[in-house]
C-alpha cells in the first residue's frame, strides 16, 4: 500500500505545495501574490504555511520593502522531496498499481 502525505495531502497545502514546486532554483513566492492565487485569506494561508515551515517543507524570509513588510515563500529540497513522492503515491493510486500490488 502506498503511503500519502498527510501533511500534503490537505487541499491547501497540497495547492501551495504544487504551486511552490513549479519554480526553479532558489525562486520564491510572495505572500500576497500565494493567497491570491489560491484565494484563501490571509490567516488562513499563514496557518498553512507555518505547518509546512515546521515540517521542513517550506521556508518563509520576512523583509520590508519601501518599509512595508513582505513575505517571501520557497520550497526546500527537503520539500520539494516529499511532494515528489506524494505526487508519486496518487500515480500509483490513480493508475490502478497499488491494487495490482495487492
Amino acid at each position: 500500500m502506498v503511503d500519502l502525505n498527510e501533511l500534503i495531502h490537505q487541499p491547501v497545502r497540497l495547492r501551495i505545495m504544487a504551486a511552490l514546486v513549479t519554480l526553479e532554483g532558489d525562486l520564491e513566492l510572495e505572500f500576497t501574490y500565494l493567497r491570491d492565487l489560491l484565494d484563501v485569506t490571509d490567516g488562513n494561508l499563514g496557518a498553512h504555511l507555518r505547518k509546512l515551515e515546521e515540517a521542513g517543507y517550506v521556508e518563509l524570509v520576512k523583509t520590508f520593502v519601501a518599509r512595508k513588510p513582505h513575505t517571501y515563500i520557497a520550497i526546500t529540497a527537503f520539500g520539494r522531496n516529499a511532494f515528489e513522492k506524494h505526487v508519486s503515491a496518487l500515480e500509483a493510486i490513480t493508475s490502478g498499481e497499488e491494487s495490482r500490488a495487492n
